[in-house]
């Protein structure tokens, strides 16, 4: 008994895991991503503007030449689905934060032009009370340092709490964000990118980005760790 609890304490010190699916990988694997892990997220395309995938390269799909959304490009490291969401939820759910700068590592691979300032989605005072942390200002942190430009952790603030929005459609979404949001101070660059960690039917970053566009700003980028097609049910 105790020799197999030292093998499990000993072994992720002694041989390397995937940040993500947590097999052995070799010590010369880039950002600590097994070979799997790394084809999976580089395969397939994506919009270049919304983030959701395509079956060619595109710089706008079908949806966005329809409905252009208020932002230039979303970039993301891959759908939220297992190993991503896995970590994604660890940082959010279980307070590993050591999981923040592996994520956002891969997400800096994902952005050739950097905006030279990066902001994040902010949670209600309350919200961030009782979790005690905000998953997308680590990122938002983590993700500056890795680019190296500037982050502004007090550009939007949320003035009132809202329900959660898991499990709304997206007209409730638009509903339940409503004067949810206020802009501290107008930015000081006229390039500005959203941080987030999951994006789903963009109902958030839609109303930061209006609030942006309100005071001039001229591009807005998206980054996120996972681009998630809202589900069909919730099209409403």
């Amino acid at each position: 008994m105790l020799t197999n609890w030292l093998r499990k304490t000993t072994a992720p010190l002694l041989i390397p895991e995937c940040h993500l699916c947590r097999l052995a990988l070799d010590k010369n694997s880039p950002f600590g991503v097994c070979t799997a892990c790394q084809a999976w997220l580089e395969h397939g395309y994506r919009c270049a503007c919304c983030g959701l995938p395509t079956l060619t390269p595109v710089e706008q799909c079908g949806q966005c030449l329809r409905q252009p959304p208020p932002w230039r490009k979303l970039m993301c490291v891959g759908d939220y689905r297992f190993p991503l969401s896995d970590a994604v939820h660890q940082l959010k759910y279980q307070r590993q934060f050591w999981q923040a700068p592996r994520l956002a590592n891969l997400l800096a691979t994902k952005i050739s032009e950097p905006a030279p300032l990066l902001c994040s989605v902010p949670l209600h005072w309350r919200r961030r009370w009782l979790r005690g942390f905000n998953q997308s200002d680590l990122l938002a942190r983590e993700l500056a340092r890795s680019l190296n430009t500037h982050y502004d952790p007090l550009l939007f603030a949320r003035r009132r709490a809202t329900p959660h929005q898991q499990g709304l459609s997206k007209a409730q979404r638009i509903k339940n964000l409503r004067d949810a949001f206020t802009l501290n101070h107008p930015p000081n660059q006229q390039h500005v990118a959203i941080v987030d960690d999951v994006v789903t039917t963009g109902s958030t970053i839609r109303h930061l980005c209006d609030l942006l566009l309100d005071v001039g700003v001229q591009s807005i980028d998206i980054y996120c760790i996972c681009r998630t097609p809202e589900p069909k049910d919730n099209q409403g």
